[in-house]
């Protein structure tokens, strides 16, 4: 399987999946941090995540299977959702609860 094969079966096995550096406990970039404690905040305890840093052929992958330069990458029901500053914003105005909320 190649790393786009990965991430679609990932993606789909999972509700909600996080592509960031490091762990949900031990993240290892702010933005990731801030994307783990937002999911947090709207009570979503449980996700699956991907320390790209550990799995270099899924951080060129994943940026390459969304169209989306950076990282962390947010994936809820197979579709992707944003990064930090998206993600940030939703938070702000409603959007990401009512997405988690379904």
């Amino acid at each position: 399987m190649n790393s786009h094969d990965v991430i679609r079966d990932q993606v789909a096995k999972n509700r909600v999946v996080l592509y960031m550096k490091g762990s949900p406990d031990f993240p290892q970039c702010g933005f990731s941090a801030n994307v783990v404690n937002i999911l947090r905040s709207c009570g979503v305890e449980e996700f699956f995540s991907v320390n790209v840093l550990e799995e270099p052929e899924i951080r060129q992958g994943i940026k390459e299977f969304a169209n989306w330069p950076t990282i962390p990458q947010l994936y809820v029901e197979g579709e992707f959702v944003g990064g930090s500053d998206i993600l940030t914003e939703m938070y702000r105005n409603g959007e990401l609860q009512k997405l988690l909320q379904k």
